[in-house]
C-alpha cells in the first residue's frame, strides 16, 4: 500500500541541492534559493533531517584554520551529485556563479563531520554540471552532464574506484545514450539505467533544439557495455530535474521538468526491468505539487523527497522566471505500519481522541508536540497532513 504518509513544511529552502540517506538521518548539501548571494564564495552548507524526529537541524560551518584547510571543504555549488560509500560522503561537480564548474573530489566523514579531499590519480573528468552519479560497490559512475570547458553536453561514463582512488575514463562498447545533463542513473544489480534529461536535436552541443528523451538506456557495468534495448509500449513524457530511485528491483521516477512542453511534472511511473515496461502509480494520500531539481533520499521502505521549485500560483510572486522554491518535505511509504494507517485515520475522519492508546493519540504524542513548538530552524509540521511515525 503505497502512500504519502507525512507532509513538513519549514526545512531548508533549497534547489538544485544534493543528498545521501545515512542511516536514519538524510544528509542534504548546498544547492540555492532564489534571492541568496551565489558570487560570494563561502562553505557550502549541509543540513540533516533526521527521520524519527522528524526534524531538521544545520551542521556548524567547518573551521579550517587557514588558506591551506580552507581547500579540504567545498564552497557553496549547484548542480553537484553526492554518494555515500561506507561512512563517507563523495562530493563531486556542480557550480557556482563565480567559479563556475568544478571537478575537484571533497569527501564527507560522517561519523566525524569532517571534510577533506582525497589524493586521486587517474583521468580526472572534466568540470561539469548537472551529470549523475551511482555507486556499485566500492565504484563510482560517473555519467553525463554539461562540461564547462568543452561547453557541450557529455555521454561519457567515468569511474572512480574508491579503493585506490583513481579515475577512469570507461571505454564503452554498443551504442552509448545521447548527450545530456540533468537525467537520472540508477544502479538496479549490475546495471545502470539511464532516464530522461536535456538534449540537443543536433548533437553535443547547445543550439537551443532541446529534446526530452523518455527512452530507457542500460549501462552493464560487467560487460561495460550499453545495451540493445526493446520499446516500451507506454512511456513517461520525457523531463529533467526530476527524481529517480529503485526499489524492490524495481525503477520509479518522480516529477521533473519538459521545456518544450513547459510542463512540470508530480507523476510517479515504475519501471520493470524484467518485462521492460512502464507504469503509472497512484500513492494514496497528499503528495508534492508538480517540481523540478528536488532532493529524494530511500530510508528502510520510506522515500524522503524535499525541496525543489515550481511555478508560483500568483502572478509576481515568484522569482524573474515565476518560480517558486520550496522548503517542503513529503514521506511516501512503501509499507505503512498499522500504527501510521491508524493516526492517518483519527487526522482523515476527525475522530474523537479521548480514548485512543496513548502511542496512537496525536495530541498526546510527544514527538508529534515537539514537532509542532519547533521554532522557525526546524521542521514544522502540518496538522491536516500528519502522520507521525
Amino acid at each position: 500500500m503505497l502512500r504519502w504518509t507525512v507532509h513538513l513544511e519549514g526545512g531548508p529552502r533549497r534547489v538544485n541541492h544534493a543528498a545521501v540517506a545515512v542511516g536514519h538521518k538524510v544528509y542534504s548539501f548546498g544547492g540555492y534559493c532564489s534571492g541568496e548571494d551565489y558570487e560570494t564564495l563561502r562553505q557550502i552548507d549541509v543540513h540533516v533531517f533526521n527521520t524519527v524526529s522528524l526534524r531538521w537541524t544545520k551542521l556548524p560551518p567547518v573551521r579550517t584554520g587557514g588558506r591551506e584547510h580552507a581547500r579540504e571543504v567545498p564552497y557553496m555549488r549547484y548542480g553537484h551529485t553526492a554518494v555515500l560509500v561506507e561512512e563517507t560522503v563523495l562530493i563531486w561537480g556542480g557550480r557556482n556563479d563565480t567559479e563556475g564548474a568544478c571537478n575537484v573530489l571533497y569527501a564527507f566523514d560522517v561519523s566525524q563531520h569532517r571534510w577533506f579531499t582525497p589524493k586521486i590519480s587517474g583521468t580526472v573528468p572534466g568540470a561539469r554540471d548537472g551529470h549523475s552519479a551511482c555507486v556499485l560497490g566500492k565504484a563510482m559512475y560517473i555519467f553525463g552532464g554539461y562540461e564547462q570547458l568543452a561547453d557541450c553536453f557529455s555521454n561519457e561514463i567515468h569511474k572512480l574506484d574508491t579503493s585506490s582512488m583513481c579515475w577512469s575514463l570507461v571505454s564503452a562498447r554498443g551504442t552509448p545514450a545521447r548527450w545530456r545533463d540533468f537525467h537520472s542513473a540508477t544502479i538496479i544489480g549490475t546495471k545502470m539505467f539511464v532516464f530522461g534529461g536535456r538534449a540537443d536535436r543536433f548533437g553535443p552541443f547547445h543550439s537551443n533544439n532541446e529534446i526530452y528523451c523518455n527512452k530507457i538506456k542500460i549501462f552493464d557495468t560487467e560487460t561495460n557495455c550499453w545495451l540493445n534495448t526493446p520499446s516500451a509500449q507506454l512511456l513517461p513524457e520525457g523531463r529533467r530535474s526530476h527524481s529517480a530511485f529503485a526499489y524492490n528491483g524495481e525503477l520509479y521516477i518522480f516529477g521533473g521538468y519538459n521545456a518544450r512542453l513547459d510542463r512540470h511534472f508530480n507523476d510517479l511511473w515504475k519501471f520493470n526491468p524484467e518485462a521492460f515496461s512502464w507504469k503509472k502509480v497512484e500513492p494514496k494520500g497528499k503528495g508534492p505539487c508538480p517540481r523540478r531539481r528536488q532532493c529524494c533520499c530511500m530510508v528502510g521502505d520510506r522515500i524522503i523527497l524535499f525541496g525543489g521549485t515550481s511555478p508560483c500560483p500568483e502572478q509576481g510572486m515568484g522569482d524573474e522566471f515565476n518560480l517558486m522554491d520550496h522548503s517542503d518535505l513529503y514521506l511516501l511509504d512503501f509499507s505503512p505500519n498499522l500504527k501510521t494507517l491508524c493516526k492517518l485515520a483519527v487526522i482523515q475522519y476527525s475522530l474523537e481522541q479521548s480514548g485512543l492508546p496513548h502511542d496512537i493519540s496525536l495530541v498526546s504524542s510527544q514527538r508529534v508536540s515537539r514537532a509542532l513548538e519547533a521554532p522557525a530552524a526546524s521542521s514544522r509540521v502540518k496538522r491536516d497532513d500528519l502522520a507521525d511515525l
